[in-house]
């Protein structure tokens, strides 16, 4: 099993390993004293960071990318809070890939330093 899978694709191992960033959302400001008053809003979230590959072939990236051409996506991955498997609605950032070996007509068979991140939804 792949550490990270959206919508059921198990990803390729990534480059340098991936970063999992746990957000509590806080509804917060300081009273008169200037002491802080808030509360917690909602659920943790989460930010999937560092998801990079040096190198995929043509059609593994077509594949990350069609996949995520869906904007919003189920991203199934360890949660590190909990140590257990957890499912995310998430949305990608920029997706960026170089195109490394391209055939005489211009089509690139692999690309290199392919990088995308995943943010939370928050639902």
């Amino acid at each position: 099993m792949a550490y990270l899978a959206i919508n059921g694709y198990e990803l390729p191992p990534c480059k340098r390993g991936v970063s999992v960033v746990v957000t509590t959302v806080v509804d917060s400001g300081r009273d008169a004293n200037g002491a802080v008053v808030g509360q917690r809003v909602g659920r943790d979230q989460y930010k999937i960071d560092g998801l990079e590959w040096a190198w995929l072939t043509a059609a593994q990236w077509e594949r990350i990318l069609s996949i995520l051409s869906n904007f919003f996506v189920y991203v199934e991955f360890n949660d590190p809070v909990t140590n257990k498997r957890k499912t995310v609605r998430m949305y990608c950032g920029d997706r960026t890939g170089e195109p490394y070996w391209v055939t005489e007509d211009g089509t690139p068979t692999h690309y290199r330093n392919c990088k995308v991140n995943l943010i939370d939804t928050g639902e």
